[in-house]
């Protein structure tokens, strides 16, 4: 078993040690040692990801993310989705609970009209990106967790930054998307065919 010590490695360390290991050597078998929940929560879903199965062992304050590559057949019949070519691939980043500076009631009344009305993109709305002070808005107290939570429900992909609700210490509250890491983020901006920011 291929070990990994990743801990006390911010964000997104801990995936991509594990990635180059994966890609210079592809272990059968991998033991990924982080120090916070986040970064077991990224590194799991990145080595699912590369057709790992997963389990994590947690052993005070280490997690220890064990990966056994699943044998090539199982995933041969399962089909990949492909990109409608007729549709765009628009990235939000928010990076707020509020859209704008001055007022700060006014720009919670702003954000909370803005992520209501998303839907109105239809399928060119592919990801939504938390990081920041934005991470707030998909916690179980937030006026749009809802809306937020029928736009996943109807395919759009979010992604939340597990560093900054670890930050926060909100890992916990958490209620929708996925807890994400800088690596993925900066994937998925190079993938999408549009990148707003707000």
């Amino acid at each position: 078993m291929k070990q990994i010590d990743a801990k006390g490695l911010a964000c997104p360390a801990p995936v991509i040690q594990t990635k180059a290991i994966i890609e210079e050597e592809s272990p059968e078998s991998i033991d990924v040692m982080v120090d916070n929940e986040a970064a077991s929560q990224n590194v799991s879903r990145f080595l699912q990801s590369r057709h790992y199965k997963i389990a994590v062992q947690k052993q005070g304050n280490e997690f220890h993310v064990l990966g056994q590559k699943e044998p090539d057949n199982i995933h041969e019949s399962v089909p990949q989705p492909q990109p409608k070519p007729d549709h765009q691939k628009i990235l939000v980043m928010i990076g707020s609970d509020k859209i704008g500076n001055g007022d700060d009631v006014l720009g919670e009344k702003l954000m909370t009209s803005f992520l209501k009305t998303l839907k109105e993109m239809g399928s060119d709305l592919w990801r939504l990106v938390f990081v920041n002070n934005g991470v707030k808005l998909t916690i179980d107290q937030s006026l749009v967790l809802e809306d937020l939570k029928h736009l996943e429900k109807t395919g759009t992909h979010i992604l939340v930054c597990g560093t900054c609700l670890t930050h926060f210490n909100l890992l916990e509250q958490k209620k929708v998307g996925q807890t994400t890491n800088m690596l993925d983020i900066v994937t998925s901006m190079q993938l999408a065919d549009r990148v707003i920011n707000l």
